[in-house]
């Protein structure tokens, strides 16, 4: 988004008054008066808000007070409101890592500072087990969970073998979704979407409610991968519902793979061990418009809808190769490459498409590999072995991609967090490495499966402890502080307006920014 800086200047002359609207640089655009407002001919640089561009005509003297000064005032409003960006204009959060998948935030007020009694405007007690993230509307927050009749397993933090569940647990599920009021934290509705005994295992640190609901304003959307596809309004109502086959999964470990919204369809893609597809979904009634077939085994990334000046396509990765579909279901591009596990999502910045997965088990072969990719590909974009670039490929680091979480780009950097606690920071243009991997845990290892975010100019990364680690951003490296929640963390958290939403294995927290931490700048660089 552009920012416009605006000085406003009276005028006196020849018995005439206005104002002048100087741009940046001094650039005199635009004189008000009581005929309107314009901007000068030869000024294109404002946006056309219904106000701009302004007419240049005079007011009469003895209409300058206070006739002209009430002018000024409203057209002055209308000017701020166009051309200088509020700090909450970020309100909604509608999907996994927000917006445009990308996790930032662009409030100057986001917390910087938070713990179990610092800066918690409310926190809300959420029943049953999910790893879904909030999502945000307005001022309605909705999410995911599973309540089991029966006492689960506890969750194990970190990375290891010997979390997979060849058998679904014991008991009954009930399904649910839940708007809680973002003011308040206090729960609107709770719907039940079904309930029964599961028929699928999931591995002890998954749950049976990760994948995060989508909306678009009107609706939510909750998929249970191995459940099914519902559709709410905002008052808590299913509107419809299309039921799924389970199928088996990579060694139980059940689905994660969240859905994702474009116009008038719904994606979702469904890769697993028996009949893999990608679908497009009528968002109003439910019907299946397309399903295009795969050849990929049991995939966790949530698809990407790539909106760029050429075309959009429909981004998802899997096992087998990358595959770009057009919105009708057509392979517009594919490359093969990726690890034998699948799970951060793309996203885009700056013009390039970013894709990885770094599955910690291929240890017989260097293959955690990090992809920038140019748009207006066709076809097989597969590089040979040994080559880092190609006509779409813009770079390709063949062993710097994370596992679980999605990577991050922000201020022209990359930022990888590894599962075992490091941070990596590389160029987003180039794929230079800036810094290598750097420990965020002093004297220790910790887990990390959230996706980092940032705002503020930091990148936070939340451990499985419920530590934030917050790093400035910048080409060295240092903690500045860690937050602390006391409670195991999986969820990537949301970002709305000043507000920061983090979802720990029993509670939603709403963190704002206090007094302790308005004034607060990363190290050697103005706040922001």
């Amino acid at each position: 988004m552009s920012t416009y800086a605006a000085e406003w200047t009276f005028l006196k002359r020849k018995g005439r008054h206005g104002a002048h609207l100087r741009g940046v640089g001094g650039k005199t655009v635009g004189i008000l008066n009581n005929q309107g407002c314009q901007g000068s001919e030869n000024d294109s640089t404002l946006p056309n808000t219904g106000c701009f561009p302004y007419q240049a005509c005079v007011l009469p003297r003895h209409h300058f007070m206070p006739r002209f000064v009430r002018l000024l005032k409203a057209c002055l409003c209308t000017a701020a409101l166009a051309l200088v960006p509020t700090a909450d204009a970020q309100t909604n959060w509608p999907q996994f890592r927000g917006p445009s998948s990308q996790g930032i935030g662009d409030s100057d007020h986001l917390p910087l500072v938070w713990g179990t009694g610092t800066n918690v405007a409310w926190r809300a007690e959420i029943p049953g087990r999910g790893w879904s993230s909030p999502i945000v509307w307005g001022d309605r927050i909705f999410l995911t969970t599973a309540v089991s009749d029966v006492e689960m397993e506890a969750p194990k933090k970190g990375l290891y073998f010997g979390g997979d569940r060849p058998q679904p647990p014991g008991g009954r599920q009930r399904w649910l979704a839940l708007c809680l009021d973002r003011d308040s934290g206090k729960v609107e509705w709770t719907r039940e979407l079904h309930a029964a005994p599961p028929l699928t295992p999931i591995h002890l640190k998954n749950s049976y409610a990760s994948e995060t609901p989508v909306t678009d304003g009107e609706r939510v959307y909750v998929c249970f991968g191995s459940l099914g596809l519902y559709c709410l309004d905002f008052k808590g109502t299913v509107l419809w519902s299309r039921a799924f086959e389970p199928h088996k999964m990579r060694y139980g470990w059940g689905t994660s793979s969240s859905p994702v919204l474009h116009g008038e369809r719904l994606y979702v893609v469904n890769d697993n061990e028996e009949s893999s597809s990608v679908t497009a979904y009528d968002k109003r009634t439910g019907r299946e418009v397309w399903r295009t077939p795969r050849d990929e085994p049991s995939n966790f990334a949530t698809p990407f809808v790539w909106t760029h000046p050429l075309r959009t396509e429909l981004v998802v990765p899997g096992r087998n190769q990358v595959r770009s579909y057009d919105l009708e279901g057509r392979v517009l591009w594919q490359f093969q490459g990726m690890s034998t596990i699948t799970i951060p999502t793309p996203f885009a910045a700056d013009g390039l498409l970013y894709l990885c997965a770094g599955y910690v088990g291929d240890n017989l072969k260097v293959n955690k590999p990090v992809y920038a990719v140019r748009p207006g590909g066709t076809g097989d974009l597969t590089l040979p072995d040994g080559a880092r670039d190609g006509p779409f490929i813009a770079w390709r680091e063949p062993n710097a991609a994370p596992y679980n979480p999605s990577p991050l780009a922000y201020e022209g950097r990359f930022y990888v967090l590894w599962d075992f606690g490091f941070l990596n920071c590389r160029s987003a243009r180039d794929g230079h490495q800036i810094y290598d991997k750097q420990r965020l845990k002093n004297g220790g290892t910790v887990g990390f499966t959230a996706s980092p975010w940032a705002y503020r100019g930091r990148v936070f990364c939340l451990s499985e402890d419920g530590d934030t680690y917050v790093v400035p951003a910048g080409d060295s490296f240092q903690i500045e502080r860690v937050n602390s929640l006391d409670e195991m963390c999986m969820a990537t958290p949301a970002i709305a307006g000043d507000r920061l939403f983090i979802r720990t294995l029993s509670h939603l927290y709403c963190l704002t920014n206090g007094p302790t931490d308005r004034t607060i700048p990363p190290s050697g660089r103005p706040d922001r």
